[in-house]
């Protein structure tokens, strides 16, 4: 089935993160299941559109949301495309499956007035003790810079350049870029590696460190932001990703191009960008509501 092959190519070709290669891998896993269990094969050549049509009304059966069966099926689609590519195949069965609709869900974002509340209550809590300085500046990177949770526990010492106060983070793809970051990030970083250094003294290229002196991992990162969320939100989501649609929410309420948020955020094209153009919208509308004498007309 040239898994391997294929493997490669997510890794080294398509620069795929290991989130989104691990993702992929299993969708594989588990279509060759479904045939090999449903209609004992997992011959390439055997397999037709009606194989995976099948399974697709499994998944959307067994509860799977819209979204995720969407995500499958373009697993499937890449693999396909791939055998093509190489030789390995001589028709594609997915050449008659239409790929689910999936509706555009509009990104979760706190008010910048909570966030205000949040770095008020941080900063009350946080003292020259080092878990509370790390807690704060995690906060304040996320929200201050719009970094993937990636990228944050990514960050080396070198990659901070305080003089002209920009970061660089290595973002999807291993694409490298530049964010810019302001005067309550700048003192922070300052007074926490001081905090850092003399908490840690042992080499550690890693900016950001747990309690015990270790690297940042993707958990530690969900339950610290979740905690503070939990003191200003009674929202269902505060994941680190809140912190990130809010920063790029905000630039585009305040009037930021859109190309800048690209920018800023690391995406590869405008697509992904433009949903926040929707609560750009939504915040006119209510200052059109509040404001213009004929709107309740």
């Amino acid at each position: 089935m040239h898994i391997k092959a294929f493997e490669q190519y997510l890794r080294y070709e398509k620069r795929l993160s290991p989130h989104t290669l691990t993702a992929y891998l299993g969708d594989l896993d588990q279509f060759f299941e479904f045939i090999k269990t449903t209609y004992q094969t997992t011959n390439l050549e055997e397999i037709e559109h009606f194989h995976i049509r099948s399974w697709m009304v499994q998944l959307i059966t067994e509860g799977l949301s819209t979204a995720t069966v969407a995500r499958k099926s373009a697993s499937l689609k890449t693999y396909f495309r791939f055998l093509l590519k190489q030789g390995r195949l001589q028709q594609n069965p997915m050449l008659k499956i239409s790929t689910p609709k999936v509706a555009k869900r509009l990104p979760a974002y706190l008010q910048e007035k909570e966030l205000q509340t949040l770095f008020e209550k941080v900063s009350y809590f946080s003292n020259d003790e080092f878990p509370a300085l790390r807690d704060q500046l995690i906060l304040a990177l996320l929200y201050g810079t719009g970094m993937r949770r990636a990228e944050l526990i990514g960050l080396k010492v070198q990659d901070v350049f305080l003089a002209e106060k920009t970061l660089k983070v290595l973002g999807k793809g291993n694409k490298e870029r530049k964010i810019p970051f302001g005067h309550m990030v700048h003192d922070l970083i300052i007074h926490y590696i001081e905090v850092r250094d003399a908490t840690f003294p042992e080499t550690n290229t890693r900016l950001l460190l747990t309690d015990k002196g270790k690297p940042l991992y993707p958990k530690f990162v969900y339950n610290t932001v979740k905690k503070y969320l939990s003191l200003i939100t009674t929202a269902e989501k505060k994941s680190p990703h809140v912190l990130r649609h809010s920063f790029a929410t905000h630039l585009s309420n305040n009037g930021a191009e859109l190309n800048a948020i690209k920018d800023l955020l690391g995406h590869s094209s405008l697509a992904a960008t433009q949903i926040y153009t929707h609560n750009s919208i939504e915040q006119l509308k209510k200052v059109y509501k509040k404001a213009h004498p004929k709107a309740g007309d």
